[in-house]
This record gives structure tokens, sequence and C-alpha cells, in this order.
């Protein structure tokens, strides 16, 4: 599955995505009763942004994603924070039962802002088998994109965009409600216990940060050439210099899928 986010767009992905808060990977661990004693797997796992802190929590986590280029920045980031227990992992969502057979149960299985990529109604119940009692998966949206938000340099954002790609955009990635609503009622019909769980915060992001986002969200194909990005940029620039400072607030969604036989909801370690 070649999704586009390879090359030079995986050096954006790494450099400008939002990472997560410790309050996420606080509420994933307690809600999946992860304990040091767990295995799990980040599926679409990108360059790591959520992989690195739940390593921290568990005995070790496995990194999956299709895009060789994001695991190598995936791999370059562990080693500089001195995350050793990750094994990262060539491999899309249709893999995963071969990928997971003969391995010990999982705790969780994470995934990313990343579902809107996969079929669920096929993944969520093949992952069953491989957790262990208790274990689950949790479906994370980390914000709706940066030209969809309900604010003034969102929407500037959006025009300068929809001119430059000749197209109206829409997508939410997964974060709308339809598709909340759907990914859950998913979760319910594969077997799961869905607890819903929200982490809010607001920051202020500066002009490049939004830039480098919106690189990082184009596919290869998509993404300006060098020569292109100067005229992009300033594109981008006069659009939103009106309605600087750029807040933006960020609602990192959570829909975590337990299976019967829950452990305790505590963390070892």
């Amino acid at each position: 599955m070649d999704l586009g986010f390879s090359g030079t767009v995986t050096d954006f992905y790494h450099r400008y995505r939002r990472g997560y808060p410790p309050a996420v990977v606080d509420t994933l661990a307690r809600t999946l009763g992860l304990t040091a004693n767990d295995t799990t797997a980040d599926l679409g796992c990108g360059t790591g942004q959520l992989t690195l802190p739940i390593a921290r929590r568990v005995r070790s986590v496995l990194g999956i994603d299709p895009e060789p280029d994001m695991l190598a920045h995936a791999r370059n980031a562990a080693a500089e924070q001195g995350v050793t227990n990750v094994d990262w992992i060539v491999g899309a969502d249709r893999d995963l039962p071969a990928l997971l057979r003969d391995r010990p149960a999982l705790g969780a299985v994470t995934i990313a802002q990343a579902l809107h990529w996969m079929d669920p109604g096929r993944l969520l119940p093949e992952l069953r088998p491989f957790l262990r009692a208790g274990g689950g998966i949790a479906a994370v949206t980390n914000g709706e994109p940066l030209w969809l938000q309900d604010n003034a340099w969102s929407r500037a954002l959006r025009g300068v965009l929809e001119s430059w790609l000749d197209t109206t955009l829409t997508n939410g990635c997964g974060t709308d409600a339809a598709s909340q609503q759907h990914y859950r009622d998913l979760l319910t019909a594969a077997g799961f216990e869905v607890t819903p769980a929200t982490v809010e915060y607001t920051g202020e992001l500066g002009i490049e940060q939004l830039i480098g986002g919106v690189y990082s969200a184009f596919s290869a194909t998509q993404l300006p050439s060098p020569e292109e990005r100067p005229r992009f940029a300033e594109r981008v620039r006069d659009a939103l210099a009106p309605h600087a400072p750029f807040a933006e607030h960020v609602r990192v969604t959570m829909l975590i899928g337990r299976t019967h036989g829950s452990r305790p909801c505590t963390i070892d370690g």
C-alpha cells in the first residue's frame, strides 16, 4: 500500500507533525491496563510520535508502517531518545495476521491518526485473537487538520490550499463526528467494550510550523517542488498575516475498545 508518504514528505512529517501530550499516554495506559510486562503494537506508526512514549510504559512495542522512509525517521528518533525496545516493521493493516502470528499476545494495538487509511471493518475483528485478556485497541485522532479548524487563520489557509490544489477540501481524516461514530460502531460490532476519552490543549503555531505541517500532509506527488516552495510559502504568509497570532485548539480523541476479562487498570514500573 503506497500512501505517498515517502521521500521529502517524511522529513516534514517527522519535523512538524504534532506529538502527543503526556496526558494522552497516561489515559491509554490506564484505560488499557498496560503494565511493564506488556507488548503492544502501533499500527501506522509513522515516525513514532505515539510509539516512543508508549514504549516507555511497556516491555516492547512493534512499530508498524507501510512506508520505509517513515520507519527510517522513527529508528533515528528512537536512537536519539535512547529507546531500545521497539521493533520497527514494514507492513500495512492487511499484513497484521501474518506479522502477529506466533508472537506473544498483545496488551494493546494503537492506531494513531491512521485508521482512515485502513479497512477498519475487516481489521478490528481480525485483531481480537492477537490480544491478551483485557487487551484492546485504541483509535486515536490528533486534532483536526490545520485547514479545517474553526478560526480565521485556518479558513484563510484552506483558501490557499484549495486554490493551489484546485479542489475542495472536506476530508477530516477521521476526526469528524460521523467517522468517530463509525469507528465506535465497528469496535462494538467486533466485540469490544468501548470507552471514549479526550485530551484538549491549546498552543500557538509559528508560520513556519504551519507551512511545514501542510507539507507533511501532502503526498509525494502533491508536495511543491523545491523551486515552487518559496511561492507557495509566500501565498500562505500573505493570506494568514492578518490573522496572527495562530492559536490552535487541539482535541485528541481516543476510542478505546477492550476485550472481556479486563485486568485492573494499573501501571507497573
